[in-house]
């Protein structure tokens, strides 16, 4: 079992920056992939970032050039750094892991909320 908590969020301009932080607890070795995805009212949720144990990553193109993902402390950790942000990134933005390259995440963190406002 593999427990996600998610922190970071908070209250920032447009063309600010945030770090969200997502800190896995339990077997953290079996884990393979870390993401973050978001849900911004009325809207489903949406892929943003992975990395893969073998540091790969990839983004959603509204992200691209932005957004960085990190990983640390022996990849129990897995960091998101938001930079350039708009006022369409404002969501709800939560953290997941799997054992496996691919499906459904298994693991889902709490969500922390990013509001992105003048």
């Amino acid at each position: 079992q593999v427990q996600l908590v998610a922190s970071g969020g908070g209250l920032v301009q447009p063309g600010g920056s945030l770090r969200l932080s997502c800190s896995a607890s339990g077997n953290t070795f079996t884990i393979e992939r870390m993401a973050w995805y978001r849900r911004a009212p009325g809207k489903q949720r949406e892929f943003v970032a992975v990395i893969k144990r073998d540091g790969r990553s990839d983004y959603t193109d509204s992200v691209k050039g932005r957004f960085t993902i990190s990983r640390a402390n022996v990849g129990a950790t897995a960091y998101l750094q938001m930079d350039g942000l708009k006022p369409e990134d404002a969501a709800v933005y939560y953290c997941a892991a799997d054992r496996r390259l691919i499906g459904n995440y298994e693991y889902w963190g709490q969500g922390t909320q990013v509001t992105v406002s003048s």
